[in-house]
């Protein structure tokens, strides 16, 4: 028997029998014709846009002589989305890790839709490794993607609807980390300078530089997050953690003046219209700009966050403490990247190496006077 898909020539421009359809999300359903193992010759639809349903169905009915019925039980990739993203939102996930969840079904979806892959259980370990292969991400980005996989997965099989989790046999692609690379003072001066003409732009880097927000916090900061004693008290976005910042006098001054520029009083810098996101990427070009009126080398807005971290560890505050002002869910997050810029411990370290290299000190205050003598005298 041999599968092909009849191809609806109202809604498909596609012609020949096995052509891909125009419509790759909805294609054409799936038909059969050919000797049935009983002999008799059939030409009917399997009940399936799938072309890998299709092919098990033949299977089936080739190797048990019957008819193959439509699949029940099994659950759709559209369920498990919608499923998935309904507990995620009650349980209360941020909205960017809500967005990079949703961007991740939407890419699965669109693969699964090319491979004519319908069910949750069609996502074997082969077929789990080309989506993974489908993605031209970077190494970071990659091993972060891999993660929400595996997460997805395992929803599926604390539900049964797969046997076993196909994303755990991936292993994650080496990560280089990337070195913390503060702004330097004279940088500084040179980013204050070029944002002067800008008062908006330059109250919202002044807010970056001096809280160690996110740039997505920023964008997002309301109004009323700021108090008559300049402290700044929010949720972060991204992890949702507390932090309470006391800014300084000039900073909070210069937030507040934007706030008559506003077409929305409820934001420093966000209309509360667009959606976040592109708010973001607004905000991020914006500051781009600045860098390169200032002649800053691979200037980005995470530095201002890195600057903000290195200045007070410089200072002597503690990694405990810089970890909450930067709102992390973990310490071990800010010593690894951090950690190099803590001085009480570097300030142990110098002590500890200025007396472990005292020992050719030790080995010259033993010399023999004579020897050191007749030496100088060759």
């Amino acid at each position: 028997m041999n599968i092909y898909r009849r191809h609806n020539a109202k809604l498909c421009s596609a012609t020949e029998p096995n052509a891909p359809c125009s419509d790759r999300r909805r294609p054409c359903p799936v038909w059969v014709r050919g000797i049935k193992p009983d002999g008799q010759y059939t030409e009917q639809s399997l009940k399936t846009r799938s072309w890998s349903e299709a092919e098990r169905k033949i299977r089936v009915w080739e190797n048990t002589g019957a008819e193959p019925k439509p699949a029940t039980g099994r659950t759709t990739i559209d369920q498990w989305k919608t499923d998935f993203t309904a507990l995620a939102t009650a349980n209360k996930l941020s909205s960017e890790t809500l967005r990079k969840y949703k961007h991740l079904f939407k890419q699965l979806d669109a693969f699964a839709t090319e491979k004519g892959i319908r069910f949750v259980d069609e996502f074997d370990v082969a077929t789990t490794t080309a989506f993974r292969l489908s993605w031209t991400d970077g190494a970071l980005s990659t091993s972060k993607k891999l993660e929400r996989l595996r997460s997805i997965m395992k929803f599926a099989v604390e539900r049964d609807w797969l046997a076993k989790n196909p994303a755990s046999t991936l292993k994650a692609p080496k990560v280089k980390q990337s070195p913390t690379l503060p702004f330097t003072a004279d940088e500084m001066k040179k980013i204050v300078k070029a944002a002067r003409e800008n008062q908006r732009v330059y109250a919202f880097i002044l807010a970056m530089r001096s809280s160690g927000l996110r740039i997505s916090d920023v964008t997002g900061l309301a109004v009323d997050s700021l108090d008559k004693h300049n402290r700044l008290k929010l949720h972060q976005a991204k992890t949702g953690e507390y932090v309470s910042i006391l800014l300084d006098q000039t900073v909070a001054d210069a937030l507040r003046a934007v706030v008559p520029l506003n077409r929305n009083k409820q934001y420093f810098f966000w209309t509360g219209e667009s959606k976040m996101p592109a708010a973001v990427s607004n905000w991020r070009k914006r500051i781009a700009d600045v860098f390169t009126d200032a002649g800053i080398v691979n200037g980005h807005t995470h530095r201002f966050r890195d600057t903000f971290a290195v200045a007070l560890l410089e200072k002597g505050a503690t990694i405990e403490n810089v970890s909450r002002l930067l709102g992390h869910t973990s310490i071990k997050i800010t010593e690894r990247h951090y950690s190099p810029w803590v001085k009480s411990r570097q300030d142990a370290l110098d002590a500890a190496l200025d007396g472990a290299n005292g020992w050719l000190s030790e080995i010259e205050a033993q010399k023999d006077p004579k020897v050191v003598q007749l030496r100088s005298n060759r």
